[in-house]
């Protein structure tokens, strides 16, 4: 098993390795990259994939699943906030949204095989879309906007993606080859990034960054108990559900924390010191999905 566990888990922290490497010796601006990995590649990969996703029964119930595993652990911040004298609007949100996009997709790729890249996608989709409409709506008092996600092109990929799937429609073939082509880089990107954020690291956020881990697994453990009782799944779906719910805060919560003045310093430990110790986290988590039958 432990062989399994590092065939699977290397590949991605060579990247991300690689990436962080790159940060020390060239420091580079990632912000434009990540805006064009955001705003073109997600959504082409987006487009391409879940315009030809069966869509089935276990896929609305995968839904259901991704949904709980955003909201449920903001539900459950409300008591653990008071009980230890937290700030809900810093610490709720980076419980809620976790890495499903940098680290997500290409751990269940290769933990999964090509089989899980839909419904991972899915499940990013999902998480997305629920943090710039729900998440902003939590952090913000009179900023927020809805029409803003309206102009964002994945919201755009989604909605017509999902189109042509319902009506059978196929894009003309060089382009979505094209779209795929594009979509590919997405990946690769994502673990670049993080990388490269990694070097961010600061060391006098470690005990925020702690809580904030031990906080991770608490939420997602309870999360992924009520979505294993309650929610029927395929096997292949419940194990990355169980990835899934115990994965690290997403970089873009520290977008979010600036924007809205929720504690950004705090946030950014929680998601360099989250992502930095799923090299204890992730092999532990992925052991525990091959006794999920």
């Amino acid at each position: 098993m432990l062989e399994k566990v590092v065939s699977i888990l290397f590949p991605i922290f060579a990247v991300v390795a690689a990436g962080f490497f790159v940060g020390k010796q060239f420091k580079p601006n990632m912000s434009d990259i990540n805006r064009i990995n955001i705003d073109l590649m997600i959504p082409c990969l987006v487009f391409s994939t879940l315009s030809v996703m069966p869509l089935g029964k276990s896929q609305y119930s995968l839904l259901f699943a991704a949904a709980i595993a955003v909201l449920l652990p903001g539900l459950l911040m409300i008591p653990l906030s008071k009980v230890l004298n937290i700030s809900y609007k810093t610490w709720a949100p980076p419980q809620m949204f976790r890495n499903s996009g940098n680290l997500a997709i290409p751990l269940f790729g290769y933990a999964f095989g090509t089989a899980a890249e839909a419904p991972a996608v899915l499940l990013f989709v999902v998480s997305l879309l629920l943090h710039i409409t729900v998440g902003s709506a939590l952090l913000s008092n009179k900023d927020y906007e809805l029409k803003n996600v309206f102009k964002m092109p994945l919201l755009w990929a989604s909605l017509v993606a999902i189109l042509f799937n319902l009506f059978d429609l196929t894009l003309w073939n060089p382009l979505n080859e094209a779209m795929i082509l594009v979509g590919q880089a997405a990946v690769p990107i994502m673990l670049i990034s993080l990388g490269v954020q990694l070097t961010g690291i600061r060391w006098s956020g470690v005990g925020v960054g702690m809580l904030a881990t031990v906080l991770s697994l608490v939420t997602g453990g309870i999360t992924f108990a009520v979505i294993y009782m309650f929610i029927p799944l395929p096997a292949e779906h419940m194990k990355m559900l169980l990835l899934f719910t115990m994965l690290p805060p997403a970089v873009m919560n520290f977008l979010f924390a600036e924007r809205f003045r929720m504690g950004p310093e705090k946030v950014a430990s929680m998601v360099l010191f989250g992502n930095l110790l799923t090299v204890i986290t992730l092999p532990i988590l992925l052991a525990a999905t091959f006794y999920i039958e």
